[in-house]
């Protein structure tokens, strides 16, 4: 009986002892889960704080960066923006566009420099429509563009077809071993019906998000605008399951700059936060559009800056509106590509015309930026350049400027290129007369280089370059403007 006594009395003491020992792991688990939390919570204030005080400085970047085709080419007519993605050393540039008597199709066009100058791939589409009576045998649009192995490249996209049961906006899939194709679709294409405009997608933790414009002109939007909405699926074919949550962010309130609806753009993931950029324009008036940033921690809740639009069109001549906008971010610069639209072209108002331009915006001073002005294979002797070869170059943000200019004499050479500075106070109308000018090194059958620091305050400049010998061409011309803050 003592024995059982004992042993109970062991028993019990362990039982107290097991218990406080585990109230003690448990005491200490919340300590650590708290402590856990509260670093959780200032990491994610810190990066809430680093993106509401962040710098953004818009410097409009050589537009237009890509045009459309010459008469009777795929490419000859309406032309948007669709992804621009940078893979290894090369940025390819993705976009479609009307022509030729069909409706949008996918190009891409690419550049060593991520401001140009970008070279179109090819004569045709990257990516057609499909055969007569399928789901995209109207439009292929919106192209999103992900690495997701070695050699292998998946392209989301946008398609339309002609007939009633696809006379929605569904996304296909297309795969590839190389940025510029070919391009092979999925046989068990859409593999999401009716979800907009792709604007892009990111693979988050093993599994696809796919960011959508949808559902396009909804109600109080304007025109083609929409929400921005979310599928998620395990692999890239899917299946896609739409998010309950959708939308993940809407248009403006009334009176706010983007409460006419925003475009699709692009979602990145940089720096422990879900960064987009994107075009939005007011409810009355033209659709006028700049660009406005929103940012997530967990790539669902989204948060409109509190100072957009962080790049406005009136800082490009003569733009009305930047859309379609997609980014890559290289800090301290982040290249905004979109489609470019004009007030007024050739006597003709808005929206008739579209080219695709960019905005750089750089996050931090000091900073130096190289903008490619002009690239020339060959200038014949006694030859100049026109005004209008060359992009207005923004200095409103700049501090200082320098200009560069490149070129390949022959042996026979006798004179030097010069280099004459047209300056504007609103990028539209040049003085007739030269700010300055300058004289390139001359080195006879060598290539030449010369910098030349301008000190000035103008808002505007652009570049004509002559040749100076009247036997000899020159080749290889180029003129890098490297603009500083």
């Amino acid at each position: 009986m003592k024995d059982a006594i004992q042993k109970g009395f062991i028993s019990a003491v362990g039982f107290v002892f097991i218990m406080l020992l585990v109230n003690c792991q448990e005491a200490a688990a919340n300590r650590g889960l708290k402590e856990q939390l509260k670093q959780n919570a200032e990491g994610i204030l810190r990066r809430k704080e680093l993106v509401e005080n962040g710098t953004f400085i818009q410097i409009p970047g050589p537009n237009p960066i890509i045009t459309p085709g010459p008469d009777g080419a795929w490419d000859d007519g309406v032309t948007e923006a669709a992804d621009a993605f940078k893979d290894v050393d090369t940025y390819y540039f993705y976009y479609h566009a009307t022509g030729a008597g069909k409706g949008y199709r996918l190009g891409v066009a690419s550049s060593t420099h991520p401001l140009g100058p970008f070279k179109k791939h090819g004569d045709k589409p990257v990516l057609d429509l499909g055969p007569a009576g399928s789901w995209d045998d109207k439009y292929v649009a919106c192209a999103m563009v992900l690495k997701d192995g070695r050699e292998k490249y998946y392209m989301w996209y946008s398609g339309h077809g002609s007939q009633r049961q696809h006379r929605k906006w569904s996304i296909g899939l297309a795969t590839a071993a190389h940025p510029l194709g070919p391009w092979k679709k999925y046989e068990s294409n859409p593999i999401l019906e009716d979800f907009g405009y792709v604007g892009g997608v990111l693979k988050v933790k093993g599994k696809y998000h796919l960011y959508s414009a949808y559902p396009i002109s909804s109600t109080g939007y304007k025109g083609d605008y929409s929400p921005l909405a979310l599928a998620v699926a395990e692999t890239p074919e899917g299946p896609y399951a739409k998010y309950k949550g959708n939308p993940l962010m809407e248009k403006g309130d009334f009176g706010d700059w983007d409460d006419g609806g925003i475009s699709e753009a692009e979602v990145l993931y940089h720096g422990g936060v879900f960064h987009m950029f994107y075009g939005g324009t007011q409810l009355y008036g033209p659709r006028l559009e700049s660009i406005g940033y929103a940012y997530s921690l967990d790539g669902y809740n989204f948060t409109k800056y509190l100072r957009n639009p962080v790049a406005v069109r009136q800082a490009n001549p003569n733009a009305a509106a930047f859309a379609e906008v997609h980014a890559i971010i290289e800090p301290p610069f982040i290249y905004l590509y979109h489609t470019l639209r004009y007030e007024k072209r050739n006597n003709k108002s808005f929206p008739w015309f579209e080219d695709l331009g960019v905005q750089v915006l750089v996050t931090q001073r000091p900073f130096s930026l190289d903008m490619p002005v002009l690239n020339l294979e060959r200038l014949g002797p006694n030859k100049s350049t026109a005004l209008a070869d060359s992009p207005p170059i923004c200095l409103g943000n700049t501090t200082d400027v320098t200009l560069t200019a490149e070129c390949t004499y022959t042996k026979k050479a006798r004179r030097p290129i010069r280099v004459h500075i047209r300056a504007s106070y609103d990028g539209v109308n040049y003085d007739t007369a030269d700010l300055t000018s300058f004289y390139n090194d001359f080195k006879p059958g060598e290539t030449a280089r010369r910098t030349f620091e301008l000190d000035t305050k103008v808002r505007f400049i652009k570049v004509i370059v002559e040749n100076l010998d009247e036997s000899e061409g020159v080749s290889d011309v180029r003129v890098i403007a490297t603009l500083g803050g």
